[in-house]
């Protein structure tokens, strides 16, 4: 088993862009077997946090409890802790959503996962596609969480190789009835290929600027009082639709943000054309 600082140096070409928290700090890394994430658990144990590798089966596949094996052994290779959780996911419709809402309810808010740059620019195009504002397509923030959203799907296959370890290959990953596998498969080959150049790096920046923009639209949202009419008819529309945003998913405990129909109903009240307005959820 390699020592910390071995595995350091071994890793030091790809850990200098990583965001993970201080050495020592205890880190659960959601880790299934796949390249990305057995690279995360990997440079975890190498950027000095104290680790527990976190393995979900979703009763998915037969091989789940084999690849909870191999995770096992590569976490006790680099001296990093070992859990297996399993959830119980029902066949049906939007199985890739509620597969993942159970795994972040077992791994918890604060887990690492192993999400990359191409994860990102994949984020960006869907949330594109759903018509998201600023803060959808700023997509995955970068820190402690996500922290290695600064490599490559090919950085976290080399990792696997320096610590000579085999990833497991998940069959759905190629099943295209996944919008996410789609957009990976056919359209980012296809949008590369349309402009002569790697896009993924261009949509993860394009994704931190709309975060900068975002996060200066918040910072001028919190001086607006949501439940002052008058305020909100003189704020600036963006502005104004993230007050009530915050606002409503303050007061309902709603995880996203309410729909942009919504907000402009409410904005129809506070400029005097309505003198009510419903919100989706009530």
């Amino acid at each position: 088993m390699p020592d910390r600082s071995e595995l350091a140096d071994r890793l030091g070409r790809w850990l200098v862009s990583t965001t993970f928290p201080e050495p020592g700090s205890r880190v659960v890394c959601a880790v299934s077997g796949g390249a990305d994430s057995l690279a995360l658990l990997g440079l975890a144990v190498a950027a000095g946090c104290d680790v527990v590798a976190m393995h979900v089966d979703h009763g998915q596949r037969p091989e789940s409890r084999r690849e909870a094996g191999l995770v096992e052994a590569a976490a006790h290779t680099v001296g990093a802790g070992f859990l297996s959780r399993s959830v119980d996911v029902a066949p049906g419709p939007n199985l890739e959503a509620r597969m993942r809402a159970a795994r972040y309810r077992v791994i918890g808010p604060e887990a690492c996962t192993g999400h990359t740059m191409d994860d990102q620019a994949e984020t960006v195009l869907i949330n594109l596609m759903r018509g998201a504002g600023l803060v959808g397509l700023g997509a995955m923030q970068p820190g402690p969480r996500r922290p290695i959203l600064g490599l490559r799907r090919a950085d976290t296959q080399m990792i696997c190789s320096a610590l000579g370890w085999d990833p497991v290959v998940d069959p759905t990953n190629a099943d295209r009835s996944f919008s996410r596998n789609r957009i990976r498969a056919e359209l980012i080959p296809l949008l590369n290929e349309i402009a002569r150049r790697d896009v993924v790096p261009l949509l993860a920046r394009s994704a931190g600027h709309c975060r900068s923009a975002a996060a200066l639209v918040d910072e001028l949202a919190a001086t607006v009082d949501p439940t002052d009419a008058r305020q909100l008819d003189v704020a600036a529309v963006p502005v104004a639709g993230r007050a009530i945003q915050s606002w409503v998913r303050t007061a309902t405990g709603a995880q996203h943000p309410i729909d942009q129909s919504s907000v402009e109903r409410v904005l129809r009240v506070a400029e005097g054309v309505a003198v009510a307005a419903e919100i989706t959820g009530g």
